[in-house]
């Protein structure tokens, strides 16, 4: 039985490299660049300032009007 497994866990490894191969392939011919790996954005950090603006909000310590006004005021630059 154990042997089975890591037959078709390899199998699903050649699958997924294959599938890949394709992706990669049909992109370069129409032109578009490979898919980047890890992705080129990346997660966004947390914004500590926005954190603390959420908590006093759902602590009830701030209005809805002036939550959404600070978090417009912190999320433009």
């Amino acid at each position: 039985m154990p042997m089975m497994t890591l037959l078709a866990m390899a199998a699903v490894a050649v699958m997924a490299t294959a599938a890949w191969l394709v992706v990669v392939s049909v992109q370069k011919v129409r032109g578009a660049p490979p898919p980047a790996f890890p992705p080129e954005e990346g997660p966004r950090r947390p914004d500590p300032a926005l954190d603390e603006l959420r908590l006093r909000y759902a602590r009830g310590e701030i209005g809805r009007e002036e939550y959404l006004q600070r978090r417009i005021d912190l999320e433009t630059d």
